[in-house]
Parts: structure tokens; sequence; C-alpha cells
């Protein structure tokens, strides 16, 4: 009897135990497991071909679990091709999965170099349970240099086609990139340019040098964020970069190191540096010289110079219409000290100059300076700027504001379209300083679009002269 009893108590737990394996778990936070969440096809198309990668799809928990669906997020205009189960596809419906158990998904692309685009971007999306996940899928449908996470030495990068960088590369210490006219570089996510050494870059105004992310549609045009952007890093000197365009990075330009305190780190001119994040330029202590550019649209800051230091800006245009999100920081920010546990430390002396410069945007207020109090800690100039500016939030004593319009709108084609030339009725036209010009005449005679500043009347505010 015993026995009996025992046989008859032990039955229903295996059953219970069999159906709770065999029961869908119906968690909606549950999620399944890839072998990566990017599939990359890294072969350099140079004719029509298709090759072949494969995802791994696992089931983590000890109960079954059903996807109930899988398909491609551009369906069948879709250069990829999905294989489940043995079965050649776009998308799939209620696909099961036991315990702990592994799936093969095979994708497949074709790509024609000569029609596709440089990078050819899909997703495969999965839903489980009413939760979304997606892998990406990125191939190459051009022919391009590609760098993957490499130290590069000094060498001079060829036009004969775009550069393509995944995880980050590095130019080494001693060792010079030179990027000529003409050259696009193109970014992954979350990719930087990291220059121990020294980076050239010698644009042109009719083939200027690009530098953005690897999404070509036209939905990303103006998309910030894109990529992680140009960064200096300590030991880096003597970087010049002129007439480059800098787009939808997180920070375009990041300066980190002051190596020789007669020459700039950075001397930057004729560029234009937009959609960014964060920031447009980034400088910590360092020594930057601008001239002739165009800063504008970022995240927090169009120029942040901080911790110190020394910066020129002569005949730039700052501006901020950031509509991604809310902004709360003014275009440009200055300060000399670092915030240790909440209190400012004082890190070295602040000298800057801006010259015949706009300095404006969306806020109430578009600079603002703060400085720990010591003797000689901070001094700066503006010399015929035009400026959106809250003297209430700003310590006017550390600062010379010299015959500047304040408060005036520089009326831009388009702020909507990005178009920061001026306007027939702005203020900001004819009320430049032409002394600043003639004493830097090899740099500022002629505007980012090569109008000559001195063939009218008197030259304008700005990185444009407006000609009539």
């Amino acid at each position: 009897m015993k026995k009996k009893h025992f046989l008859i108590f032990v039955i229903p737990i295996l059953m219970l135990f069999a159906c709770n394996r065999d029961a869908f778990i119906e968690d909606d936070t549950a999620k399944i497991q890839f072998s990566t969440d990017t599939v990359i096809f890294d072969t350099i198309f140079t004719s029509v071909g298709s090759t072949t990668k494969k995802l791994i799809v696992k089931n983590p928990y000890k109960q079954s679990i059903k996807i109930s669906n899988i398909n491609l997020a551009k369906g069948k205009s879709s250069k990829y091709r999905l294989n489940i189960d043995g079965m050649p596809t776009f998308s799939a419906e209620n696909i099961e999965l036991a315990p702990e158990d592994s799936m093969y998904i095979f994708v497949e692309v074709t790509i024609d170099p000569g029609n596709d685009e440089m990078l050819e971007h899909d997703s495969i999306i999965f839903i489980t349970n009413g939760n979304i996940q997606d892998v990406d899928l990125v191939s190459f449908g051009q022919d391009v240099h590609l760098f993957d996470g490499e130290i590069l030495q000094t060498q001079t990068w060829q036009t004969d086609k775009p550069y393509l960088i995944y995880n980050s590369i590095l130019v080494d210490s001693l060792h010079t990139l030179t990027i000529p006219a003409g050259v696009n570089v193109h970014f992954h996510k979350n990719s930087y340019l990291f220059v121990k050494g020294t980076l050239i870059v010698n644009g042109s105004f009719d083939e200027p040098v690009t530098f953005g992310g690897d999404r070509l549609e036209n939905l990303y045009d103006n998309w910030p964020g894109q990529w992680g952007g140009i960064w200096l890093l300590n030991g880096s000197l003597h970087n010049t970069i002129n007439y480059a365009e800098i787009k939808n990075a997180k920070v375009g330009v990041r300066i980190d190191t002051l190596i020789d305190p007669t020459i700039p780190t950075l001397f930057i001119s004729n560029s234009k540096i937009m959609h960014h994040s964060i920031a447009g330029i980034y400088a910590l202590g360092t020594y930057v010289t601008a001239t002739n550019c165009v800063i504008a649209n970022c995240g927090m800051y169009c120029v942040a110079l901080i911790l110190g230091g020394n910066y020129g800006f002569y005949h730039c245009t700052i501006n901020n219409n950031w509509a991604w999100n809310t902004r709360s920081s003014p275009s440009l920010v200055f300060n000399n000290y670092l915030t240790i546990d909440n209190q400012p430390v004082y890190w070295g002396p602040f000298s800057g100059y801006f010259a015949n410069s706009i300095i404006y945007g969306s806020a109430d207020n578009e600079f603002f300076a703060s400085s720990v109090d010591v003797e000689g800690g901070m001094a700066f100039t503006f010399d015929r700027c035009l400026m959106k500016l809250d003297f209430e939030s700003n310590d006017t004593s550390l600062a010379m504001f010299n015959n500047c319009f304040v408060n005036e709108n520089p009326n831009f084609i388009s702020t909507e379209d990005f178009d920061y030339h001026l306007d027939t009725i702005s203020p900001a036209k004819d009320r430049a300083n032409t002394e600043i010009i003639n004493l830097n005449l090899e740099l500022l005679q002629f505007d980012i679009d090569q109008n000559n500043r001195l063939s009218d009347e008197n030259p304008d505010i700005g990185a444009y002269e407006r000609i009539e």
C-alpha cells in the first residue's frame, strides 16, 4: 500500500514538471539572445556578388519560447535574404525554441557596386511576447578604403574612393595623417578618429574634406551623434584643418593637449562643424586658433573652452538653433577650472580673443564665462562681435566688449536650412573691424566662400561676406 501511495504522489509531480518545461514563457520582458548585435559583411565588393553569414539565436530560459515574428525591416525591397529552418524567406512567424536551445539564421546579400549605396543597411526584427529586438545588417555596396580598429603611421590618403572607419582608428605618436582635398571619410556608429601624432586636413573650397556617419540615406543628413568625432589626444601637436565639413558626431573636434604654448595645437580654417549631439569644438586647457569657421546646431555647446587655455576666433559664425530636445547650455562657454567634489579647482589661466564674429542662437543667453578668482586667471576680449548676451548672467569684469552689437538678430538666410549667409537686412553687414583683417590679411581677406571682404565699403561680421 505504501508503494502504491508513493507512485500516486510522484506521478502528478513528474507530470507537472513536464508541463512546466513544455509551457511557453509569456513574460513580455523575456528576450532572446544573439551571437552578435551586428552582422557585418566585411568583403569589399568590386563586382556584382553575394555572400552569406550566419546568426545564432538562443533561448536562454528553462521554458520554451515562441518568436511570433521574424522579418527584414525593409521587407521585399531589402538587399538581404534570410534562410530560416532551411527556407529562403523575408519573414517567418511562430518560431518555437525549446528550453536553452538555439537556431541558425543564414543571411545572404547581393551587391551591385555600380548602382548600390556605399553602405547597405537593414535589420532583422524579432518580436517575442510583444517585445521587439533587432540585429543590424551592414554590407559594403561600393569599393572603399576600410580601416577597422587600426593604428596608423605616417601616410597620405588617396582621393580615388571613400574611407570607411569601423571601431575607430588612431594616428600614432610622432606620425602624421594627411588627408587631401576631396576625400570623404565615413565613420560607423561610435567610431572615432583618435590622434596622438598630427592630423593635416588639406581641403579646398571646391573639394572640402568631409567627415560624417556611414548612414547615407537622406533621413540621416543632419542626424546628430552618428559617430564619435575627431579627438586630439594628449601629445598631439601642430594639427591643421582647412576646408573641412565635420558633421553628425557626438563632439566634432575635441582637443585635450598643449605641447607647444607658442604654436596652436589646432589651427582650423574655412570649415563647417555642425549637428553634433554634445559640442562642435570642445577644448581643454589647450591652444586653438579658428578663422572663417561656421560652428552650429549642437546639443549642448557649439564651442566649449574649459580648463583655461589660449584661444583666438576670427570671423567665425557660432549659432545654435538646436531643435532635437531642450537645450540649457549657451552656445559658447569658458572656464579656467576643474570641478572636484562639486568644488571648482583652478586649472590654468584663460586667454580668449573673439574678433568680427557672431555668437547667437535660440536661447536667451548664448555666452557664459565662469572663473576661479586668481590674479591673471581669466581675461578675454570680444572685438566687433554680434552677440546674444544676458549681462546679468555674466561677470563682465572678466571681459572687454569692444564695440560689440548685443542682442541684435543677425538675420541669417535660413536657420531652418542651416544657411548662415547674411540676409540683406542683417545688422552684421559692414560692421566688422577692418584693422583686424589688415593685420591678418592672408587669413582673413577672403571669407569661407572666397569672397573678398575688402571689395565693398566695409567688411561684414561672421564667416560670410554678403556680396550684392
